[in-house]
């Protein structure tokens, strides 16, 4: 049987909703549900956790677990926190990149009002303004 199996028929054979398993063990309803689905696996501490509640050995609870989809599991979910972690650097690069055009729009945009009010004020100043 797998983890993700035994993990259910425990879970039903004392009665519990995910709801209330979750609450014994700190975490929410859908982390059980990805747990019996077996979309995830809980953390050792979690594991632990769970063996002390059911009144047996990490052995027996985690017997026949494929230690190999596991690790499959783990590296994806890593794989996918460097993914989501790029993008998000990408992403305040981005907008420190727009910050900066901005700014130097802004800049150019100060210098040219400038400009012009030295021309309104001070007509005589023609090299503002001069074509070549």
């Amino acid at each position: 049987m797998k983890f993700n199996e035994k993990l259910l028929d425990l879970r039903k054979k004392q009665g519990l909703s995910q709801e209330e398993l979750g609450l014994e063990l700190n975490v929410s309803r859908q982390t059980i549900s990805k747990w019996e689905a077996g979309q995830s696996y809980p953390d050792f501490q979690r594991l632990v956790m769970l063996s002390d509640y059911f009144g047996m050995s990490l052995d027996e609870l985690v017997r026949d677990l494929d230690v190999r989809d596991v690790r499959e599991r783990s590296l994806t979910d890593e794989r996918v926190a460097s993914l989501y972690f790029d993008a998000e650097r990408g992403k305040e690069l981005l907008q420190k990149c727009i910050k900066c055009i901005c700014y130097a729009g802004l800049f150019f945009l100060a210098f040219v009002v400038i400009a012009f009010v030295i021309h309104l004020i001070f007509p005589e100043i023609t090299w503002l303004w001069r074509t070549y």
